[in-house]
């Protein structure tokens, strides 16, 4: 494909750092105003129905939410009933300002996730099939565009769609006995849930088609050493080590700013996907969003020092073009850019 004209690429890279700089807008301090009275208790009833268990912490991890899959007799697969309710759940999450952190779980021991519900997929329609696979799509799609940190606790078996649903947390734990993989091909089909765009973006594209191709399953150790996962521990008796693991990191987030949480993820999220001078553009409206945001979690004097580190860290407006595509190579290994 032809490259864009100068003109075009530079329309293209403002337009992208004016949609960040807006979406950074709706992040200030203006959303961020205090609930009424706390709850009381360590989590609040169940808020759906038993397939899908959505816990909101209390006490010294309020802010922490858990979702917590439960259909142990369909191996915690995606079925029509379980996507509505974790959309659901997610787009209440969307706009709740007092959720700093979200881990997915299971309930059920020894299975994360399975995958689609291949046998309810059997008796549908096949004019019903696409927007099936459009559904599953778009839950995982809005599980990862949540503006807070999100974890997965894979604990077990997470299989095709399910390790679809992990790859679209910004986290992910396992215990080394968890089997994770997308074996889709071994059906004459692909991932469909974001597996072939976000594996290559998390492993390298290389590996990530060799995964693929092969329909090869990764234990815990060998997910944690091609990067498919953050920490791997050894499972406990109660059969729950990656949660274990996945709560200590949220409760290590709790103290951070929530607005600098927020603006920090968008400004990752946003910046891996183009060049570093677009990047470097969509970082420096986020600063000044969250230089504004008043954030009242952190002191004025921690909040200048840590914004003052992170303009230190920022290259130089004038770095050679050399310097420039080395630090994209760098950062940029196995990412496409939208450029």
């Amino acid at each position: 494909m032809a490259a864009a004209a100068p003109g075009a690429l530079g329309a293209l890279r403002t337009g992208r750092v004016r949609l960040v700089a807006a979406c950074c807008a709706r992040l200030g301090p203006a959303a961020w105003a205090r609930g009424t009275a706390p709850r009381r208790g360590y989590s609040s009833e169940v808020k759906t129905e038993d397939e899908l268990r959505v816990r909101h912490l209390e006490e010294e991890n309020r802010g922490i939410v858990v979702l917590g899959i439960n259909r142990a007799y369909g191996k915690n697969a995606l079925s029509k009933n379980l996507l509505k309710m974790l959309s659901k759940a997610v787009d209440a999450l969307k706009s709740d300002k007092k959720v700093r952190t979200v881990i997915i779980r299971s309930e059920v021991p020894g299975i994360f996730c399975a995958g689609a519900d291949l046998k309810e997929r059997a008796k549908m329609h096949s004019s019903e099939v696409g927007p099936f696979v459009s559904k599953i799509r778009a839950v995982i799609n809005d599980i990862a565009n949540l503006p807070v940190p999100t974890i997965a606790a894979i604990d077990g078996l997470a299989l095709g769609g399910g390790l679809e649903l992990a790859l679209a947390c910004d986290i992910r734990v396992a215990a080394s006995s968890a089997k994770m993989g997308l074996v889709e091909t071994k059906l004459a089909i692909i991932p469909g849930g974001g597996g072939t765009q976000r594996l290559p973006r998390a492993i390298g594209m290389s590996l990530a088609k060799e995964l693929i191709f092969s329909a090869r399953v990764l234990d815990g150790q060998e997910a944690k050493a091609v990067g498919l996962i953050s920490h791997v521990l050894e499972q406990n008796q109660e059969g729950d080590a990656a949660y274990r693991k996945a709560l200590d990191l949220a409760r290590e987030f709790l103290p951070q700013g929530p607005v600098a949480m927020r603006v920090a993820k968008l400004a990752i999220n946003q910046g891996m996907e183009v060049d570093l001078v677009t990047g470097l553009a969509i970082e420096e409206a986020c600063y000044a969003q969250g230089r504004g945001s008043g954030d009242s979690s952190v002191s004025p004097s921690a909040s200048g020092q840590e914004l003052s580190s992170c303009a230190k860290a920022r290259p130089r407006s004038g770095a050679s073009d050399t310097r420039r595509k080395d630090h994209l190579n760098k950062g940029q290994t196995g990412r496409s850019s939208c450029f």
